[in-house]
């Protein structure tokens, strides 16, 4: 991801978190915020667009970065990960998933995904996956 992919990205992040597979809306300002951690020197964030033979933009992902003291080791977040309709089924999301793997080993990965999300779903457990139990719990500061 780079700052020539702005306007094009946001555009994305706007569809995405308007969507059903995100449980917040986002808002302007977070969107610029992230693009803009993205492609600065944060070492918490890193950005991705997926591009297709012609060039064109097919989605992006961000990754989010810290510790799992659970399981002593780095733990990434794959915050983010949309593909524009059209670019969706040719495999780009596992792609993806298998290219951060390589590039981080020994690296916990991790992911939310709204379970309503059936065609995310199905993606995550095949690149392998598990359910966790979980609880939410968030406090605002």
């Amino acid at each position: 991801m780079n700052k020539d992919d702005k306007v094009e990205v946001i555009s994305m992040m706007e569809v995405f978190y308007a969507s059903d597979a995100v449980s917040t809306d986002g808002s302007p300002e977070i969107f610029n915020n992230d693009f803009e951690n993205c492609i600065d020197d944060n070492p918490f964030l890193e950005g991705f667009v997926f591009c297709n033979s012609n060039s064109e933009i097919a989605g992006y992902g961000m990754l989010a970065k810290s510790f799992s003291t659970e399981f002593g080791k780095p733990c990434i977040w794959l915050e983010d990960l949309y593909l524009k309709p059209e670019f969706r089924g040719f495999g780009i999301g596992k792609t993806f998933i298998e290219y951060i793997e390589n590039l981080y080993p020994n690296t916990l990965l991790r992911l939310e995904v709204e379970e309503d999300n059936i065609c995310a779903v199905s993606v995550y457990k095949k690149c392998g996956f598990k359910e966790l139990p979980y609880m939410e719990m968030k406090k605002h500061i």
